[in-house]
C-alpha cells in the first residue's frame, strides 16, 4: 500500500450500501477496511476489494471486541483517516409490543458502537490533524416510522451527536456529517408486494426508489476535498420523501 495512501473504515461493508460505498472507495483509490459481524462477510468483502482492502469481523454487541479489533488496526497501519457507520441493527415492533432488550440492543449498534468507535478514531485523527467521520441514518430519524420507534429514535439520536461532533472537532481538521437515506432499492422490492411498492412510490416526489449508488457518490464526496468546508450537516437523499 502506498504510504500516502487514505485508509477508511466501513461498518456493515458485506452488502447493501455499505458494500457499495466500499466498492466505491476503492475504485478511488482509498484503501478499504471493511467490517462484517461474520466470517461469511468478511469473505465478500475480501472477494470484492482484493488488493485494495480487505475485511475484519467486527461483532458491534461485543464491544470490548470492537476496541481490541480497532486497536489491531492502527497497530498495523497507524492511521484510520476515514471513518464511515454504516452498520445498522433493526427489531421492528410496535411500541406496545416491544420489549427493553429490543430497545436496548438496537441502541447498542446504532448508537453506542458508534459512540465507541468514534471516540477512538477521533482521539487519533486529532493528532493527525484530519479525519473524515460520514454516518449513515435514515430519514425515519426525520419522520418516525410505524413499528420502528428502537430504530427511529437510534437514528434521530445521530443527529445530535454528529452536530455535537463537528463542533469540538472543527478546529482539528475533521469534518464529521451525516447521510439520511429514504427508501433505497437494495433487495427490498424483492419482498414487496405490487400494492406495496405502488403504495410506496406513490410517497416519493420522484417516483422511484433510490439505488445504494446513489448513497456511496454522497459518502464519496464528503471524503474529498471538495467538501473541505461542510460539516455537522444532514444530507437527505430520498427522492424528495422529506425536505428539510
Amino acid at each position: 500500500m502506498q504510504k500516502n495512501k487514505k485508509i477508511a473504515l466501513i461498518t456493515g461493508a458485506s452488502r447493501g450500501i455499505g458494500k457499495e460505498i466500499a466498492k466505491t472507495l476503492s475504485k478511488n483509490k482509498i484503501f478499504v477496511i471493511g467490517s462484517s459481524k461474520n466470517i461469511n462477510g468478511k469473505n465478500i468483502i475480501d472477494k470484492q476489494l482484493k488488493h485494495n482492502g480487505f475485511g475484519i469481523i467486527l461483532d458491534l454487541n461485543n464491544l470490548e471486541q470492537v476496541s481490541h479489533c480497532i486497536q489491531n488496526i492502527y497497530n498495523q497501519f497507524k492511521k484510520i483517516d476515514i471513518l464511515i457507520h454504516n452498520a445498522a441493527a433493526k427489531n421492528d415492533k410496535l411500541l406496545i409490543n416491544m420489549h427493553l432488550c429490543d430497545w436496548n440492543n438496537t441502541f447498542k449498534v446504532n448508537l453506542t458502537a458508534i459512540f465507541l468507535i468514534t471516540k477512538i478514531i477521533v482521539r487519533n485523527m486529532i493528532k493527525q490533524k484530519y479525519g473524515r467521520v460520514i454516518i449513515i441514518s435514515s430519514v425515519s430519524g426525520y419522520t418516525g416510522n410505524i413499528g420502528q420507534i428502537n430504530y427511529s429514535a437510534s437514528k434521530s439520536g445521530i443527529i445530535g451527536f454528529n452536530k455535537t461532533l463537528a463542533l469540538e472537532v472543527a478546529s482539528k481538521g475533521i469534518t464529521s456529517n451525516v447521510i439520511a437515506p429514504g427508501f433505497i432499492d437494495i433487495g427490498m422490492t424483492k419482498t414487496m408486494t405490487e400494492r406495496q411498492k405502488i403504495k410506496c412510490l406513490s410517497k416519493i416526489p420522484m417516483k422511484k426508489f433510490g439505488s445504494a449508488k446513489d448513497i456511496a457518490a454522497i459518502v464519496l464526496f464528503l471524503t474529498s476535498k471538495y467538501s473541505s468546508y461542510i460539516t455537522g450537516q444532514t444530507i437527505h437523499v430520498n427522492g424528495g420523501i422529506y425536505m428539510n
